[in-house]
């Protein structure tokens, strides 16, 4: 458990919750309307709110914000790059996906048709959140402009990959195949980024599992990085770089777990039809 951890959450109904460890509460009663108007902001303890929890268990859960710009990391642990035989990048190997992409947590994760690819691989990351808008930020200013962490998977259609490199924005953007939530974990500071492990699961069973400090380019880094390419606005979104990635096939379910931030879960479907 995080001390005086904060969660922002969205119901698969619409409702906006502040919430902790023990449960969440209307994020109204903390004097925010939407969970992207209250990224960044110094949020009250829930113990202090006059209203009662509900346990997360209670609830089903969207996508906790409106993202942004959508960051993806490849190849950024060092053990994960030697594994596809890749060179170990000096930059960060960064690139973008559009929102069509995004899926709520419980997915599901919809595979494209067979003719297209036939082998999409789910790998679990754990995603920086934009709290302020920002630009050319120091690696120290990370807890100034970061809102907040978030479990995420994120899907490649790797057949397409393997054919070109240069399809991998196309291997990427497929619907459905980035999966945030079940929601924003804040305070942002940089003690909770030691020894925290991102592990992939895919039915129950662990694909890979690495501590942050493996990392070839640290989050703190990520974000400067970035914030010198572009600004960065709130509700943009980092995916720093999975441990490593599974094979998914219809039937499975894939997690992502983020030791201290949380767990996120999707069902895999294959349509018959190549449909929504």
């Amino acid at each position: 458990m995080v001390p005086d951890e904060r969660r922002l959450a969205r119901t698969a109904d619409g409702r906006d919750l502040l919430g902790d460890a023990e449960g969440f509460v209307p994020l109204s009663s903390a004097g925010y309307e939407t969970t992207n108007a209250a990224l960044g902001a110094e949020l009250p303890a829930v113990d202090d709110l006059p209203v009662s929890r509900t346990p997360a268990e209670d609830l089903r859960f969207s996508t906790p914000y409106d993202p942004g710009k959508q960051w993806g990391i490849g190849l950024n642990y060092a053990d994960h790059a030697a594994d596809l035989d890749e060179v170990r990048p000096e930059e960060p190997a960064s690139f973008m996906k559009p929102g069509t992409t995004l899926t709520a947590p419980g997915g599901p994760i919809r595979l494209p048709p067979t003719e297209e690819s036939s082998r999409v691989t789910a790998e679990a990351e754990l995603g920086v959140v934009i709290g302020r808008t920002c630009r050319d930020v120091d690696t120290d200013a990370f807890g100034d402009v970061v809102a907040g962490f978030v479990p995420i998977i994120d899907m490649t259609a790797e057949d397409v990959l393997q054919r070109n490199p240069r399809f991998l924005t196309r291997a990427k953007s497929y619907d459905t195949f980035l999966v945030v939530g079940p929601w924003l974990s804040a305070p942002a500071t940089v003690d909770r980024l030691d020894d925290v492990t991102v592990r992939t699961v895919i039915n129950d069973e662990i694909i890979a599992e690495k501590t942050l400090d493996r990392m070839l380019f640290s989050p703190p880094e990520l974000v400067a990085f970035h914030s010198r390419v572009m600004t960065l606005e709130p509700g943009d979104t980092i995916s720093t770089g999975t441990p490593g990635a599974g094979v998914i096939e219809d039937g499975d379910t894939v997690r992502a777990e983020v030791d201290g931030v949380g767990v996120l879960e999707a069902d895999v479907v294959r349509p018959s039809d190549g449909g929504a």
